[in-house]
């Protein structure tokens, strides 16, 4: 098992993004929605319900409407859950390149998702990111 980096230099060095194949969603459904045979690939309870990022295939399967297309791009850097200054950093390189992300931190890595049709734009900066820095 490897140590998670706070070091913001270090980490923008080691991010090394990873796209996921596939397209996935953001959507809403009630807190008594029944979610069968769906497994989400993150969930959130908020006041006006549960969000759920699922694959597309299986939210369309189930009737789920999406609110948001999405390609999944996983920071693969082991990065420290106290960390300051890396969501705002790559958050900062695709803005610089009109991508918008929507950010998911797990105990391991960071997980980034942008408009589908913006993958490979976020892709490069993010890229760049790496090789260059801040």
């Amino acid at each position: 098992m490897t140590h998670p980096i706070a070091d913001l230099s270090t980490l923008l060095a080691s991010m090394s993004p990873e796209l996921q194949p596939g397209v996935y969603v953001y959507a809403t459904v009630p807190f008594t929605h029944d979610l069968g045979n769906i497994i989400p690939l993150a969930t959130f309870r908020e006041r006006e319900g549960l969000t759920i990022i699922v694959e597309e295939g299986e939210a369309s399967a189930a009737g789920i409407q999406p609110l948001f297309r999405a390609a999944w791009i996983t920071l693969t850097v082991h990065s420290d859950l106290q960390a300051v200054s890396l969501t705002a950093a790559f958050a900062t390189a695709l803005g610089r390149v009109n991508v918008s992300c929507n950010v998911v931190a797990a105990a391991y890595h960071d997980h980034i998702f942008v408009p589908i049709e913006s993958a490979g734009a976020a892709m490069v900066a993010l890229q760049q990111l790496q090789r260059e820095g801040l």
